[in-house]
């Protein structure tokens, strides 16, 4: 008889239900957030699983991982169509939500969730602790700007990273108390920038080193950010059979809400990778508005903006260049500009 297994991890312990194919509940239990004490759990009750599930989160990958090293036929599901049958639940508890997760591998009313490479894991890590010091060092220096107007101080304007700090103490001179107070903040900007920068040298030569990378940068608008965060959230491109998925992927394609009499279109749906998007989006606004040679992808790009405005038509060159992107990334090639490149 098949068994099917339903994990839900917190930091300390998993809550496990093992199902048969009927659905009759056989085993149900907790176990340290350990794969080997997992795996030891379900080998003392002989369980032999057909499948075994587990949502996507903090621990997820690293438990899909090395179960599966173990020999367990894991499976990562996304959580927001469990959502959807756990929000029926009166009582939400771990056993419960493990109860959940077996009966939805059971009868398959999933959908997997593609676990990244380590060396994507990896990037990913960088660019997100590149981004979380660059967001502290504004944030410090708004601080900081802020305080001072009280004071009747102004830092207004556009002032230069490395004259900053500079043209903060020379306002606070006459004033020893305020001198002492914003010193420690512009310490710790500097901090802060100064790590940054070897958290962005790192980024620098990783595309250096990578050729995919180098060949997506040759499409306008697409840096050495937008194209190591492109590497880091698709990781396997051959998992889309089409590269116009990608957009859908990425959530940049419209909401359809379509019953009855009622057919209509939202929004962009927002459902996939906020990193990507905020880069895409960028780089598409750099393609318009400041990329001087013209080609075909950016006269596609203006066409759109004369007939829906220009934020439309950014959403819109943010999706085609993901799915150019990927071409690139799958046909071994660079950007062409126009179309009579692409057929040649």
């Amino acid at each position: 008889m098949m068994q099917y297994v339903g994990l839900d991890i917190s930091l300390a312990e998993v809550a496990i239900c093992v199902v048969d194919e009927d659905g009759t509940i056989e085993f149900e239990g907790t176990a340290p957030s350990e794969p080997d004490a997992i795996a030891d759990w379900l080998l003392e009750r002989d369980v032999h699983a057909e499948k075994v599930g587990l949502e996507i989160g903090g621990l997820a990958r690293w438990l899909y991982a090395e179960l599966t090293a173990r020999g367990l036929p894991m499976i990562c599901i996304d959580p927001r169509r469990l959502r959807a049958l756990t929000k029926t639940m009166p009582v939400k508890t771990d056993r419960n939500d493990a109860r959940a997760i077996a009966q939805v591998i059971r009868v398959g009313w999933y959908r997997p969730v593609h676990i990244k490479s380590p060396v994507s894991q990896e990037l990913r890590m960088l660019l997100a602790n590149r981004k979380t010091l660059l967001v502290k060092y504004g944030d410090i220096e708004n601080e900081v700007r802020g305080t001072l107007r009280a004071f009747g101080l102004k830092l207004s304007g556009r002032i230069a990273s490395g004259h900053f700090e500079q043209r903060a103490m020379e306002l606070v001179e006459n004033r020893p108390r305020l001198a002492a107070m914003v010193r420690p903040m512009l310490i710790a900007r500097s901090a802060l920038r100064e790590q940054s920068a070897v958290l962005h040298k790192m980024l620098l030569d990783a595309v250096a080193r990578d050729d995919t990378c180098r060949r997506l940068m040759t499409v306008p608008g697409v840096g050495a950010v937008t194209a190591v965060t492109f590497l880091a959230v698709i990781d396997d491109p051959s998992r889309f059979q089409h590269s116009r998925d990608v957009g859908a992927h990425l959530g940049m394609t419209p909401r359809k809400y379509a019953s009855g009499e009622t057919d209509r279109n939202g929004s962009i749906s927002k459902t996939g990778d906020a990193l990507m998007r905020t880069t895409l989006y960028q780089a598409s606004l750099a393609l318009l508005t400041r990329s001087k040679r013209w080609s075909t992808l950016k006269a596609w790009g203006m066409a759109v903006a004369k007939r829906r405005g220009l934020r439309r038509a950014i959403v819109a060159v943010a999706r085609k260049l993901a799915i150019v992107m990927h071409r690139i990334w799958t046909d071994g090639t660079e950007f062409r500009w126009t179309r009579e490149e692409a057929v040649a």
